[in-house]
């Protein structure tokens, strides 16, 4: 009998759904089979967390199916969600390449479908596979530009909602366009919203509800609609 939560896992790069968009499932069928030979496919249920901050790297993960949230805790104790991966995403790549802690928390947000590869095995495949050590300096390189543009976004709202409004534009990028406006799911919860841009839930909850009663968007359930972008966008100060 299969465990609680357990998913169909996917076993061969023939399988998989992502093959032709993921890091590592690009790679020349040589460097591939490799690459296969060193994964362990492990199946995860909602709210389970693959490293905590400051753990020593026992390896990447990458993400096939589900989501996964990033996060870190401040001195003060609170905790700041960082951002939220989904399939074809590598975690842990600089702690595992550089020999150091892991530099946050990744737990997931729902069942997941994730493969590990353990750090010693890793660093062998870079080893031998010139190009996969490109794709893993590429990727190194993506992460810190996206981390540079979280602060700079973050950083130029001064106001919790700026901070919403340029959430809430950002998460829409991959929202579908109907006549009502720019549709998408939003799943996160509000206090995980607050996590995601420094502020409260409660901060959260009170300025959806304000940009409801502007008409800036409409919320039911997990979906969501933008309204009025131009005038989302004048809020988020980008205008």
């Amino acid at each position: 009998m299969p465990p609680p939560h357990a998913l169909e896992l996917i076993q061969s790069r023939e399988d998989c759904e992502l093959r032709s968009e993921t890091f590592f499932c690009n790679l020349s069928p040589a460097a591939l089979t490799s690459f296969e030979a060193l994964k362990y496919p492990m199946p995860y249920s909602e709210g389970a967390v693959l490293f905590l901050e400051g753990q020593a790297s026992r390896g990447i993960f990458v993400v096939c199916k589900g989501r996964v949230k990033l996060s870190v805790r401040c001195s003060e104790g609170r905790t700041i969600i960082l951002r939220i991966v989904g399939p074809g995403d590598v975690l842990g790549l600089n702690a595992t390449v550089s020999g150091t802690s892991y530099e946050s928390t990744a737990e997931t947000l729902e069942p997941c479908e994730v493969n590990f590869v353990r750090r010693e095995g890793f660093l062998a495949f870079l080893h031998a596979h010139g190009e996969a050590s490109l794709r893993a300096a590429q990727q190194l390189s993506a992460d810190y530009s996206r981390a540079c543009e979280q602060i700079r976004s973050l950083g130029l709202a001064h106001s919790a909602p700026q901070k919403l409004a340029r959430f809430l534009l950002d998460w829409s990028q991959k929202g579908q366009e109907t006549k009502h406006g720019t549709r998408v799911r939003l799943t996160l919860k509000h206090e995980e919203i607050g996590q995601i841009i420094g502020t409260t839930r409660e901060t959260v909850t009170r300025t959806l509800g304000e940009f409801k009663g502007r008409k800036l968007i409409t919320l039911h359930g997990s979906t969501l609609v933008i309204e009025d972008r131009p005038a989302l966008e004048n809020c988020a100060g980008l205008d």
